[in-house]
């Protein structure tokens, strides 16, 4: 049966939902977390906490900027009381001064010993600074392990060293060292399956995958009271296992937390970043986060300890599909009409091009768009999207049908470029069409590997 093609208000109504998806957010585990707003003293601070999402190498840095809102620059002078955490225990409490609002700490991890500060430290709070010399560094059994590190800080001193402060107020910001976890499970015939959780926020345990259900389960710790849910922007975990585990394939996820169904935005499939596997993402804003409670809290139950993660298979496709450049500078939302992409039709090909990092619509975007089959271009053309998102119009004949790549080049006039895998396939129904329009991204995209992330 022929997919209906959409109204003029339709399309309208596509580039509009492509012009106005969801922007970007701070995240954990991305390096990178911001308190908004400090009050001190009648000034107004953001204070930026940065630090490696894994500790990989000898010595690594964690950086913390203080910034006047209000001036737009750097505070000055600022001596900060930091106390740093893991799993409730305290790893070090300290002050530290940094003249031009940058505190730059190398950290050392070591297997063994104890947590050691260097560097210099002044007279009248003992606060620790670094100099071209002899910068601050601490060594010891710290970061040696994943999930959640929590930050609490005090603003002591601004603007001079010895204008000392009282009842700042503590601040807090979470960051977190990623872990990787392999999970071997069976399928429905005994063979034996890796599925891998990635999180970025903190330590996940206990997968199961029910082959009956064709679900997946898991569990990751978490504080639902309102002091840490305050300051938590987001919960990202991710699920990859093998894009040839047929079984567990499909066009769209459902996603569950402690048995409530997520939001369609919440459930993000990816199949670019890595090429033999799937990567199904979990991400939980803060408003996600705090429906979560209340639906919960209509239970009349204790709240949990935990979120409790499922996922289910679907079979509906969620369009747009999402693809970076690979510099990351630019983000393209694709999506088409009719649905089912059939020889002698016309083709709508609606699209949107983004900043990478603001995901706001480019205005006046040069581009070229290309379609490519067999390894062979069959159309090219170049335009201009004057508000950003924009179309163009193909019909494939009878002989073009499977496999075929969307290809985006020259964005902007910068060279850059990036793809989409999709099908043109008559002799299937529309359902199989659009399993056979995710299960070929595996084919598509052996030789590439566009990044997936959540900007900050």
């Amino acid at each position: 049966m022929k997919m209906l093609s959409l109204t003029k208000f339709g399309i309208f109504a596509i580039i509009v939902c492509l012009l106005f998806s969801a922007s970007s957010v701070y995240g954990h585990g991305f390096g990178i977390d911001k308190i908004s707003s400090v009050d001190v003293q009648g000034k107004e601070l953001s204070i930026l906490v940065e630090m490696p999402m894994y500790f990989e190498n000898d010595q690594e840095q964690i950086t913390i900027t203080v910034i006047d809102k209000q001036e737009k620059e750097n505070a000055k002078n600022v001596t900060l009381l930091i106390g740093l955490f893991h799993e409730n225990e305290m790893i070090f409490r300290n002050y530290f001064f940094a003249e031009n609002g940058i505190l730059s700490i190398k950290v050392i991890p070591t297997k063994d010993g104890t947590v050691t500060i260097h560097g210099e430290q002044d007279s009248l709070l003992g606060a620790w600074h670094g100099t071209e010399s002899n910068p601050i560094e601490i060594t010891g059994p710290l970061f040696n392990s994943s999930g959640l590190y929590n930050f609490e800080i005090e603003v002591r001193t601004i603007d001079e060293p010895t204008n000392i402060i009282e009842g700042s107020g503590t601040y807090y910001a979470d960051l977190s060292i990623a872990e990787i976890i392999s999970y071997p499970q069976e399928d429905s015939e005994n063979n034996t399956v890796e599925f891998r959780l990635k999180s970025y926020f903190d330590k996940i345990s206990n997968l199961e995958y029910d082959v009956e259900a064709k679900q997946v389960t898991f569990e990751m710790p978490f504080d639902w009271s309102e002091k840490q849910m305050s300051h938590v922007s987001v919960v990202h975990v991710e699920v990859h296992f093998p894009k040839d585990f047929a079984e567990f394939l499909a066009p769209s996820y459902l996603g569950y937390a402690n048995g409530i169904e997520l939001f369609k935005s919440s459930v993000t499939i990816d199949d670019y970043t890595e090429e033999d596997e799937r990567i199904v993402h979990f991400v939980l804003l803060k408003d996600h986060l705090r429906f979560l409670k209340n639906e919960m809290k209509k239970l009349d139950e204790p709240l949990p300890d935990n979120i409790a993660f499922t996922l289910l298979t679907g079979d509906k496709i969620e369009l747009p599909l999402i693809a970076y450049t690979k510099s990351e500078d630019f983000k393209l939302n694709l999506a088409w009409d009719p649905l089912m992409i059939e020889p002698g039709a016309s083709t709508m090909f609606i699209f949107t091009i983004r900043d990478g990092m603001t995901d706001a619509p480019l205005r006046n975007s040069d581009y070229t768009f290309v379609i490519i089959q067999n390894g062979k271009e069959i159309h090219r053309t170049s335009g201009v999207a004057l508000i950003g998102g924009h179309f163009e119009k193909f019909t494939f004949a009878e002989d073009q049908t499977g496999p075929t790549i969307i290809k985006f080049e020259n964005i902007r006039n910068t060279g850059q470029e990036t793809e989409f895998g999709i099908a043109v396939a008559p002799e299937f129904g529309t359902i199989a069409s659009l399993i056979l329009i995710i299960s070929i991204i595996s084919i598509i995209f052996v030789t590439r590997k566009n990044s997936f992330r959540f900007n900050i």
